[in-house]
């Protein structure tokens, strides 16, 4: 039924619970995995009066070069369980101010029939004040999406 499956990750412990969902998924259907990591463009600090900041902690370049590692330990994790799974697994980071957004777009560019992602369940204040990915890949996404709590 599903041939290929996005599946996003921040490389939190709760998006290794949705990353193994879908190696499992994968690999009872003979699918292939794409695992996207989404780093969001930089932002210069701000400061106030009486702070001071060095510039080359906080340069584009030391940012770039962080998020991507962060981003490659990320996808290490996809790869290491689709792997495990003996899974076909592409892993793809790319920046964007709108993680939900990048989602929906590799979902459809790369022809994923099915995206598996995870879900804080946040709810009430903190679900309106931090807003929710999964919520708006939902609410975007033509891609039929599988959620893991």
């Amino acid at each position: 039924m599903f041939k290929h499956i996005l599946v996003p990750t921040d490389g939190s412990a709760l998006s290794l619970k949705a990353v193994k969902a879908a190696a499992a998924l994968a690999k009872f259907h003979k699918a292939k995995i794409t695992a996207i990591h989404v780093i969001a463009p930089y932002s210069p600090p701000t400061g106030g009066d009486g702070i001071i900041y060095y510039p080359e902690s906080f340069s584009p370049l030391e940012y770039k070069k962080a998020m991507e590692k962060h981003a490659q330990k990320a996808l290490a994790k996809v790869a290491a369980a689709a792997a495990a799974a003996k899974v076909p697994c592409v892993t793809v980071s790319v920046t964007h101010d709108q993680p939900w957004e990048a989602i929906v777009e590799n979902a459809r560019k790369r022809k994923c029939d099915l995206i598996v992602m995870a879900s804080h369940g946040r709810r009430g204040l903190a679900g309106l004040l931090l807003g929710s990915e999964t919520s708006k890949v939902l609410t975007h996404s033509r891609t039929p999406v599988l959620v893991c709590r």
